[in-house]
């Protein structure tokens, strides 16, 4: 099956800056797909290449299996939702949606009932007369979707749409993305440094860094079987030591760390020596705590500390431990059964994980 839209070796220099290195991925049909990375490394330039704003420096961007290079572009088989939306406030709901139609020459007729299935689609029936102004932020979303969607284009480009919103409206806003993306059945690239929008929506994520890609997957891919550092401590929360390999057993390795504690973590087929500067990270909520040392006995890494701070946050509270054995502060998911709801600042706890949980790489790898 021929992708909606492939990149290869995409590349693009700003004089002696590369802002994107040889990027290459490919988007099937009818599948949301997020480029995921902190500001500065070079999504929004992937993006204007895709829409046309800018010209790679090398590489080939082909959409349905045609290159679009040299196409402009109010040619090309795309279209783009701007953080800021740019709806024009002058115009009317329906005239907003249909501004696209209208310089593309169609009846009346025509644009009247794109517009109103396009209201449809996006459960906003009958506000085609209303002002922008008029309108929620969640709504104007989906009025700016709309009016990039009767276009119908092959590829949908949305620059981090959902920036500007606050928290609780954001949230909404990731599952009727979704859920609009499945409506039209049209392709999303979507470019975000929020790693909650892109795991929550996306049927595949690419994790950029300094130009490049570290590791396209599944959101599941990307937060329990990370490529690299990076991934490993860009996507989610966690828990990290540095340290030299002291003894490896197949899969399995021990770390002594700098503050001279044993952990025990997995290799997960990475290569490594004995003597070797590592890393390992583990997930707070792959560490289990306790009041009781013994309920702790089924694990390898097994740790005794002090509560030092609480994160409460309702079904997603955490605390901070600092070990006794010298670990530092360990961050640690609380679980939602109630069983610590009576924690306090100061109590001792005792704190345990297996070793398989804990992801190893080379010291200074990417």
């Amino acid at each position: 099956m021929t992708p909606d839209l492939e990149c290869t070796d995409l590349t693009k220099r700003f004089g002696d800056t590369t802002a994107v290195e040889n990027v290459t991925f490919s988007v099937p049909p009818g599948s949301f797909f997020s480029i995921l990375g902190p500001s500065g490394c070079g999504k929004t330039t992937i993006m204007r290449m895709i829409a046309g704003f800018l010209e790679p420096s090398h590489g080939d961007i082909r959409i349905k299996g045609r290159s679009v290079l040299n196409v402009p572009p109010n040619k090309r088989p795309v279209n783009m939702v701007f953080q800021h939306l740019a709806l024009f406030p002058m115009m009317n709901i329906a005239d907003n949606i249909g501004y696209g139609l209208r310089r593309a020459g169609l009846s009346r007729a025509d644009i009247d009932r794109k517009v109103q299935e396009a209201l449809e689609r996006i459960s906003l029936p009958g506000i085609g007369a209303r002002r922008v102004e008029e309108l929620s932020g969640g709504q104007k979303q989906r009025v700016a979707i709309a009016r990039c969607m009767v276009l119908e284009p092959d590829v949908l480009l949305l620059d981090e749409p959902l920036g500007a919103l606050d928290l609780k409206l954001r949230e909404r806003m990731k599952v009727e993305l979704k859920s609009l993306q499945a409506a039209f059945d049209t392709t999303f690239v979507y470019i975000t440094h929020d790693q909650s929008e892109a795991l929550v929506m996306s049927d595949a994520i690419a994790v950029m860094n300094e130009g490049r890609f570290e590791q396209i997957g599944t959101g599941r891919d990307l937060y329990y079987r990370p490529d690299t550092a990076f991934v490993a401590g860009f996507v989610g929360d966690t828990n990290r030591w540095g340290g030299r390999i002291e003894r490896l057993d197949g899969d399995s390795m021990a770390l002594r760390t700098d503050t001279g504690m044993i952990l025990r973590g997995a290799t997960h087929g990475r290569a490594f020596a004995v003597g070797d500067r590592a890393d390992v990270f583990v997930r707070p909520e792959a560490i289990r705590i306790s009041y009781a040392e013994d309920d702790l006995s089924q694990f390898d890494n097994r740790l005794s500390g002090r509560v030092t701070s609480i994160l409460f946050d309702g079904a997603a509270s955490r605390v901070i431990v600092s070990g006794a054995d010298g670990p530092g502060e360990i961050e640690v998911n609380l679980p939602q059964s109630g069983e610590f709801a009576a924690l306090t600042k100061g109590a001792e706890v005792h704190i345990g994980w297996a070793s398989d949980q804990g992801n190893c790489f080379a010291a200074g790898a990417r």
